[in-house]
Parts: C-alpha cells; structure tokens; sequence
C-alpha cells in the first residue's frame, strides 16, 4: 500500500487539485451565437473565474432566466438599484452617460449600412437591422436588489434582459476573464 501511495499519491492528489478547480475556481465554456460580436465570436473558448465579484461592465456566464437550461455570456450593465436608460444610442446609469466604447466598431458599421455587410451570412439579421432606428433600442429599467441587467454587445440581435428580464445573482456563473481558442486570438477578457 505505501509503494502504491509513493507512485501514484502525487498523481491522485494533482487530479483531485484540478478537479477542485474545475467545480469550485474556474469553468471552460464556449460562445454559442453571435450575441457578443464583435467582442468574443461564436465558437471562442473561454475561462470563467466563479469567485469573482460582479460589476458594471464585466462580461459574464448566466443562465437565462426564462429558459435555466441555457448559458449565455453577457456584459453586465446594470447593477442591484441602479436606473440604466439607452436614448439615441446614448447609455446612461443613475443619470451619468457612460462610454461603452466596446460597441464602436458595431455602431460605425451601423452608420455605414444598417450592418448589412456584417450580417451577409444571416438574412434574418439584415431584416432587423433594416428595420431599427438605432443601434440600441431605448429603454428605461431600474433594477431590482439583488438582480442584475444584462446586455449581449451585438445590441441588434442579441437576446438578453431586455427579452428574458433581469438576471438574479444566483444565476451568475462566473466572469469571463480568458479566452483560449482559437490559439491565434487567446487573450485575457479586460471589461
């Protein structure tokens, strides 16, 4: 039994460290749609740290309240109490604009043909993106304690508070803080 323990101690104890890890530290999980262009593209690999403390503007993994068997990734946008409003394409949290200077690349290409280029692989999404005003729909949401407003960065086809509502802590997995596929575009995820 020792000469077992010996040989294949350290072995059992790495793989019992990583398996703590996996369940408690940290998750791989994949994007799965095109909610989040132009920041993280369908089919990127991505690391979830489960520890985290959520804030304003931290892209995260959560299960969809109306439906718990999906994970979406999202960026949060609202936190508990906060008034969150979109006018014009402006964002506003608590009375203050703030710079969502991630959507500029989408917003421009917005301007330059309603995304029409962009969305050549989808007709469904040129029929929206057609049809919209602006880039962000207005709106006008305070949250409740203990919930969290999410929003997909692809404004015009994402599925995200403004369609399933607010998402309750419990149902944050994690924040996304790595990206590990493709190997050409492995990053740390800044928010």
């Amino acid at each position: 039994m020792k000469e077992f323990i010996k040989n294949w101690g350290p072995f059992f104890l790495i793989l019992a460290i990583f398996w703590a890890l996996y369940i408690f530290v940290v998750t791989p999980v994949s994007v799965n749609g095109h909610s989040m262009d132009p920041t993280l593209a369908d089919g990127q690999k991505l690391i979830t740290y489960k520890l985290s403390n959520i804030d304003r503007f931290d892209v995260v993994t959560t299960k969809e309240p109306d439906d718990l068997d999906k994970l979406a990734v999202k960026r949060v946008i609202g936190l508990p109490g906060d008034r969150v409003q979109m006018k014009d394409d402006v964002l506003t949290v608590n009375g203050e604009q703030v710079d969502e200077s991630y959507l500029k690349p989408y917003q421009q290409k917005f301007a330059d043909d309603k995304m029409q280029s962009e969305y050549s692989y989808n007709p469904a999404f040129q029929d929206i993106a057609a049809g919209a005003a602006s880039f962000t729909s207005d709106f006008v949401y305070k949250v409740p304690e203990g919930q969290y407003f999410v929003l997909g960065d692809n404004r015009l086809i994402s599925k995200d508070s403004r369609a399933f509502g607010f998402v309750n802590r419990s149902l944050i997995e994690g924040e996304v803080v790595f990206r590990y596929w493709p190997l050409n575009e492995i990053a740390i995820i800044n928010n």
